[in-house]
């Protein structure tokens, strides 16, 4: 049968993508030897590496812009320390809009004062803030894109004289933004991009040196820049599937068109999430994710029928996060308009049936 994977991530992939990284497991480029046990200093590995960041810079229109592209590890969650280590000298300003944007405000703490700008805590991450006002004296102001628990994602973003950072982790590559507006974007790849174990990070190269303390060279961006992301040996098979997941983006058409089906998905999931009384949405409307869609039952009675249902559909990975519960449907970049319709025909057919 075929599955119909929402999950939240690590995710869906391309078809065309697994193939062919399948098939570099066994041979990698006619080396006669497995992208699992080359040299991430070969001849071979080095152009891949080379050519993501490449890649990823020009997918999202900052080449020539003074950005650099980085593939690092530790996930988004080392980013949190990262950032407020090489940017953070006195203050800085962060919107929270979910759990990760909170995790990030725990880890800026420990280099200086963080001013929470705005915050939706207080009605459980449901809406994105607005009208808030970004102080004058912060080093950078942070923020969350989108939010893969709660299923909110940032339509706008503010005009800022000072440098904007934002983790895209869930929404990077879906959408059309005016990317040059962010001085340092970071994202784990497990969403839109491949497997757990990398993180690319795209950084304008002056907004670093600038903090006095002295920062350990693995946590150092500009370390990382000179050596090209090779200052420790890479998670070389992540950093080969995100590349060839690149490639398989500008090959649809690059974000413009992937962001034209994506909006399609998203509009079919949440017009049965509307109209169909069983169901209710989490978010509020104007601040809807086009990648994550969350929802509840209007009647628990149903739960076991509906989830009957989504297994007899082969549908997969549902299950809202455990801290919100209900349920999430992920609409990564690589899933298909046909399994978002499969998902409604089973909210349609429980709500003939109940």
């Amino acid at each position: 049968m075929k599955k119909h994977n929402f999950s939240a991530g690590p995710c869906i992939l391309p078809q065309e993508v697994i193939q062919e990284a399948s098939q570099a497991v066994l041979d990698f480029n006619n080396t006669g030897l497995s992208i699992l046990e080359i040299s991430h200093r070969s001849k071979d590995f080095v152009a891949v590496m080379e050519d993501a960041r490449q890649l990823a810079l020009e997918l999202l229109g900052l080449e020539g812009k003074g950005y650099k592209a980085l593939f690092l590890q530790g996930g988004a969650s080392l980013e949190f320390l990262m950032v407020a280590y090489n940017l953070l000298e006195k203050k800085a300003a962060y919107l929270n809009t979910g759990t990760w944007s909170a995790k990030a405000i725990k880890e800026a703490r420990l280099f200086g004062e963080v001013n929470v700008v705005a915050s939706s805590e207080d009605k459980k991450f449901n809406f994105i803030p607005k009208g808030y006002m970004i102080p004058t004296d912060v080093d950078y102001f942070h923020c969350t894109s989108n939010n893969t628990i709660f299923g909110t994602q940032m339509k706008v973003f503010p005009s800022t004289p000072k440098p904007m950072v934002c983790d895209m982790s869930s929404d990077i590559f879906s959408r059309e933004l005016d990317f040059s507006k962010f001085d340092l974007i970071y994202a784990g790849a497990q969403k839109n991009m491949g497997p757990a174990g990398t993180t690319l990070v795209i950084v304008k190269e002056d907004l670093l040196g600038k903090v006095t303390r002295q920062i350990p060279s693995m946590l150092d961006y500009k370390v990382h820049i000179e050596k090209d992301s090779m200052f420790n040996t890479p998670a070389v098979y992540p950093v080969y599937v995100s590349y060839l997941t690149l490639k398989w983006l500008k090959a649809q058409g690059g974000i413009k068109a992937i962001e034209e089906k994506n909006e399609k998905k998203a509009a079919l999931l949440y017009s049965e999430i509307d109209i169909n009384p069983l169901f209710k949405g989490y978010t509020a409307t104007e601040d809807r994710s086009i990648m994550n869609a969350t929802f509840n039952l209007t009647d628990e009675s149903l739960k076991e029928d509906f989830e009957t249902m989504l297994k007899e559909a082969g549908i997969n990975g549902l299950n809202g996060h455990r801290s919100v519960g209900g349920y999430r449907a992920s609409m990564y970049n690589a899933l298909p308009l046909e399994s978002v319709q499969v998902l409604v025909d089973v909210m349609s057919d429980l709500e003939r049936k109940a």
